[in-house]
């Protein structure tokens, strides 16, 4: 017997996804990719906090908003449920997003990680996600990333500080403070 390739792998598209029991897989260029375990308490309180602290600077924005893990769809081979995120759009499906997200935040689990770093980085660069930020709660360090020219940039490694998401929709000042994130 030779070694397992891609093609060998079943592929899977959006029907066979909304059929799937529950709400932890993410399907990606047609793998199946399990979200379980459930996150650990610090990922969640964590990824609340984050989620506060967006709905906080975005409160006065009239073309933006920030959601929970809800599904974004890409294609029909590719969905995927960003921790949190903020769309400056109005979402034409109430079962899914289509249009790519503003900004993103992935907070790391153990099980998620690589996917998180690799995957989802590569991806989130080639749908136009201007930023993309991944939380890590052991270190307790966020890295940040801008969309320029089509490629991320590294903009820093937040922990205490505040960090200024430009957004042409944003009527608001978007300033995000990492110090209230990990308490």
């Amino acid at each position: 017997m030779g070694a397992l390739k891609l093609e060998d792998l079943p592929y899977y598209t959006y029907n066979d996804y909304k059929n799937w029991e529950g709400n932890d897989w993410e399907l990606i260029h047609g793998q199946a990719y399990a979200m379980s375990p459930a996150p650990m308490i610090k990922h969640q309180a964590v990824s609340n906090n984050i989620a506060w602290e967006l709905k906080n600077i975005f409160k006065n924005c009239k073309n933006c908003q920030t959601l929970l893990p809800v599904d974004w769809k890409i294609s029909d081979d590719t969905v995927v449920q960003p921790d949190n995120s903020v769309i400056c759009h109005t979402p034409t499906n109430e079962a899914y997003i289509t249009k790519a997200p503003r900004i993103i935040f992935e907070v790391l689990s153990k099980s998620t990680a690589k996917k998180d770093k690799e995957l989802k980085y590569r991806l989130y660069e080639q749908e136009g996600v201007l930023y993309y930020i991944i939380v890590d709660t052991e270190e307790e360090i966020a890295k940040v990333y801008e969309l320029v020219n089509g490629r991320y940039i590294k903009v820093c490694d937040a922990s205490d500080e505040s960090v200024e998401f430009k957004i042409k929709e944003c009527e608001a000042a978007v300033g995000f403070d990492f110090s209230k994130i990990w308490g």
